[in-house]
């Protein structure tokens, strides 16, 4: 069995496991910044960067020590590579490079947004290509087709903000502290989901695009007025992005062709509501859902040395000067959404 180091810094957590090929997670570690942040009501990236660079070199010994394994013993190292805060992506990115030079290991420069692609993957040895993805978190909302490792077409993008923001900005409107989208689903459980009459921004769009900067200041207005009680806005909520999801999600399955699963990947994708209507959608369509644990859709090591150990047979290494990218895509010739900009 062969087995790869993955290291994870791309935004607020500082995140490192060994993988074997077999899918068995060997050890991990992850480190929450979440008490640093809190504070401020979102990651600040300055923090985030010095926190990655205080923790990673400890929990590294920790992750190779608690899996027996020497780093000449390692397959390879891989790391996130962007899109990302560019600070932490550079921390772990340096690491990795470091450890690869000294130990003569493979490095792996990945792209986080492949890493929550593949991560269904490393759960479910039974998932094949090709399939559809939902991929969702707090810096991306789009819809791909994944034909490969390192095969993706992307069907649609936010033109705004992602989805896994909206949750964030929504729970801080609401006075639920960071991380939002956990706060927010849990209010939900006690509100009434028509209780506050919230927009559902391009749903019967003939483009298969996302957008939620409208539905967020919604938010804002409903509880600015003082009429609803802050569970019923948090419910609400939730149910206007579901609404969006599934008739976006329609939208673009109508128009791909046919695959057998949909799948969602992110850290959106813990959510328990977002996941039963997704799984309804995909039953009406005979695919069949697959979701990552909960473990593997917010950030985490064991995706991106997953990633890595589907790049292995394909002998896609990097060099050691591979640079860190703020910004990749992970279909770069598809068509820039309108008014996406570098989000497109």
């Amino acid at each position: 069995m062969g087995v790869v180091l993955g290291i994870e810094s791309s935004c607020d957590e500082t995140a490192v496991a060994l993988v074997g090929t077999d899918r068995t997670i060997l050890a991990q570690r992850i480190a929450s910044q979440d008490a640093e942040h809190a504070p401020y009501g979102g990651v600040v990236p300055e923090i985030a960067a010095r926190a990655h660079a205080e923790r990673l070199a400890p929990m590294i010994e920790d992750v190779l020590r608690e899996g027996g394994m020497e780093l000449t013993q390692l397959d390879a190292i891989a790391a996130t590579a962007g899109p990302g805060l560019i600070g932490g992506v550079m921390v772990g990115l340096v690491s990795a490079k470091a450890l690869a030079m000294a130990s003569g290991v493979p490095l792996l420069a990945i792209n986080h947004l492949e890493g929550h692609a593949l991560s269904p993957r490393l759960a479910d040895a039974s998932l094949d290509f090709p399939y559809a993805l939902l991929l969702v978190s707090g810096g991306h909302c789009q819809i791909l087709r994944v034909e490969g490792v390192g095969q993706y077409r992307r069907l649609a993008t936010t033109i705004d903000d992602a989805l896994g923001e909206a949750f964030d900005k929504s729970a801080k409107l609401l006075g639920l502290g960071y991380p939002g989208g956990p706060a927010v689903e849990r209010l939900a459980l006690q509100g009434d989901p028509s209780a506050v009459p919230l927009p559902r921004p391009l749903v019967g769009s003939k483009e298969p695009h996302f957008s939620f900067a409208g539905l967020k200041s919604a938010v804002m207005r409903a509880k600015e007025s003082g009429q609803y009680a802050d569970a019923d806005i948090a419910a609400s909520f939730q149910q206007a992005a579901i609404d969006c999801i599934i008739d976006r999600l329609r939208r673009a399955l109508d128009t791909m062709a046919p695959v057998p699963a949909l799948v969602v990947a992110g850290g959106v994708a813990a959510n328990k509501a977002i996941r039963g209507a997704l799984e309804a959608l995909a039953q009406d369509y005979g695919m069949r859902f697959t979701a990552p644990p909960l473990a593997l859709c917010t950030d985490n090591a064991a995706m991106i040395a997953w990633a890595g150990i589907e790049r292995l047979p394909l002998g896609q290494n990097d060099p050691l000067d591979f640079r860190a990218l703020p910004r990749w895509p992970l279909d770069p010739d598809a068509e820039p959404a309108r008014g996406a900009g570098v989000k497109a």
